[in-house]
């Protein structure tokens, strides 16, 4: 497969209850190695969503093609390529972590003994799998789940809520071994989350819908940050409108803002270049300059803005 192969896609989804869309026209599509998160306020659709992309629920209207295979039309052959774990992972709990993979490894075709060591290692559970699962952590049994949804080398991986209960070492456990699978095993992750944090630092791209319809679709992390032509300072100085008319000089634009005891932050916004001759200005004429701090939108600040202000859960 290319790497920006595209393995998931989601043409016109609809789904319509006692004439209410839950989900309404939605598209968007995923490459291989790719995390995508999708995010949107309560009652978004997200859950939905992911129940008919790997079939649980039906469609109104529109199609899924994973692998090139439509879930309408050819499903057998569409869900071969989907690892999934809906909510919470289930295991016999009085079996270990390699007994409970060798059961569903005798439900599959094409699974060695092999592919179980293999999977476990990418996971971090090679040296737990002689253990009872009932002795697991919460965060053992996800990974486990994890390990189990990848055993038959799937296309897709999807994840609904993953680090759900998670303390926080386990949440960035979570986000380490998923960059993981994406960069070993070359799998495009869908991963729906209510942790913006963690999406930020975890997510490619993300999927924001509100209403069951898509708001948009932005890049984040180092894409985004490619894609940013100017860098946002806050600067702390002893005399505010003595460094505005020096910004102004430059052709920089600065505004007046919050005074505090050591002095009063003004705001700037230059090509990331400019800086040292900005510095270099200011200097120059005399402008005393205690601090410069980068000012960076959060996913967070980005969410509000883009659901107006709605909530995610």
């Amino acid at each position: 497969m290319k790497d920006n192969e595209v393995v998931l896609r989601l043409d016109g989804v609809t789904k319509q209850i006692k004439g209410r869309k839950l989900v309404d026209g939605l598209s968007f599509q995923i490459s291989k190695g790719e995390i995508v998160g999708l995010l949107g306020p309560n009652g978004a659709g997200k859950t939905t969503t992911i129940r008919m992309i790997v079939g649980l629920i039906g469609m109104s209207e529109g199609d899924v093609h994973i692998g090139g295979h439509s879930i309408r039309a050819d499903f057998e052959q569409a869900i071969r390529h989907v690892g999934a774990i809906i909510e919470n992972p289930e295991f016999y709990p009085y079996m270990t972590g390699w007994d409970n993979l060798k059961q569903y490894q005798r439900m599959s075709e094409g699974i060695s003994e092999a592919r179980i060591h293999e999977v476990a290692k990418l996971v971090g559970l090679q040296n737990a799998l002689d253990k009872r699962v009932k002795a697991y952590s919460l965060g053992m049994r996800q990974r486990l789940g994890i390990a189990q949804a990848l055993l038959h080398r799937p296309s897709v991986l999807i994840l609904d809520e993953p680090t759900n209960g998670l303390d926080p070492a386990g949440i960035r456990e979570m986000r380490d071994y998923m960059k993981q699978i994406a960069e070993n095993e070359g799998i495009a992750i869908l991963v729906s989350s209510h942790l913006l944090s963690e999406m930020e630092q975890m997510c490619s791209r993300v999927v924001v819908i509100q209403e069951g319809k898509l708001v948009t679709v932005r890049s984040i992390g180092g894409e985004a940050k490619q894609e940013q032509s100017l860098v946002h300072l806050s600067l702390m100085v002893d005399n505010p409108a003595l460094a505005i008319d020096a910004l102004k000089r430059l052709n920089l634009a600065g505004s007046g803002g919050n005074t505090t005891d050591a002095g009063e932050r003004i705001a700037v916004s230059l090509p990331h270049e400019d800086i040292p001759k900005m510095i270099a200005a200011l200097t120059a004429e005399g402008v005393r300059l205690y601090r410069v701090e980068e000012q960076k939108t959060t996913l967070e600040d980005e969410f509000l803005k883009w659901t107006e202000g709605n909530r995610i859960a």
